[in-house]
């Protein structure tokens, strides 16, 4: 008599996640993009307007840049690194606020 193990079709499938010994990549809290990632130690407004989140090519072959922050100087005087992610929608109102003068340069505040 046939065994119904034996009657099972067998297909190679990647093993679960879940069986898997070392953490994935969400239970390592990876973005995708590692310049996304804010660093453990502090760091100084300096060295974040060093750090880039991305550079490659687009789609028409021209080189995008993208800084991991984006380096705020506010009319009192302060400097502030805003991450890229995390403090987009301040990002935004910043931009928001942005004027052109009579000569159709950018002035910020």
């Amino acid at each position: 008599m046939d065994n119904q193990q034996d009657k099972q079709i067998r297909q190679p499938v990647s093993e679960d996640w879940h069986s898997q010994d070392e953490p994935n990549v969400k239970e390592r809290k990876l973005t995708a993009n590692p310049g996304d990632r804010i660093a453990d130690e502090p760091q100084s407004v300096e060295e974040k307007a060093q750090q880039v989140a991305l550079d490659v090519p687009d789609i028409t072959g021209d080189q995008i840049k993208v800084p991991t922050y984006f380096v705020v100087e506010y009319p009192d005087g302060e400097k502030k690194a805003l991450h890229h992610v995390k403090d987009a929608e301040e990002i935004s109102d910043v931009i928001r606020q942005a004027r052109l003068d009579e000569n159709g340069d950018r002035v910020w505040w």
